[in-house]
């Protein structure tokens, strides 16, 4: 349990990191900060997934999309689409450096962090 119980910390302070930022104004910096965390709470949401999973469920899965679906599989959150489009919008964020990418993914980020929420409501209670 111990590894879970980091990971999901971590996964909790990473959310309240990603909406205190998305809270204030927009600038150049913040959206950059934003998408940073973003990518950050990303990586935390599947590997706390994975953790659950490893000590509740007694399975294991070794990318995000595998993690996903077999959170669906084991029924620890809903099935929803927008799992995939946050995998793939996290990978083109590390690997895209124009502004206009960024501009665009920084609107999504208020949906994203939406449903990082709610995976917190269903994992960490």
């Amino acid at each position: 349990m111990a590894k879970y119980h980091a990971i999901k910390n971590q996964y909790l302070k990473s959310i309240k990191n990603l909406t205190e930022t998305l809270a204030k104004e927009k600038t150049e910096e913040r959206r950059d900060s934003a998408i940073k965390r973003f990518e950050i709470c990303f990586d935390l949401a599947w590997k706390t997934i994975k953790a659950y999973m490893e000590e509740y469920k007694g399975t294991t899965c070794a990318s995000p999309k595998e993690c996903f679906k077999e959170g669906y599989r084991q029924k620890i959150f809903d099935y929803n689409e927008i799992w995939n489009e946050i995998a793939d919008e996290r990978n083109l964020a590390v690997h895209t450096y124009d502004e206009k990418f960024a501009d665009a993914l920084y609107k999504k980020l208020p949906k994203f962090l939406k449903l990082f929420q709610e995976l917190k409501e269903k994992l960490c209670g």
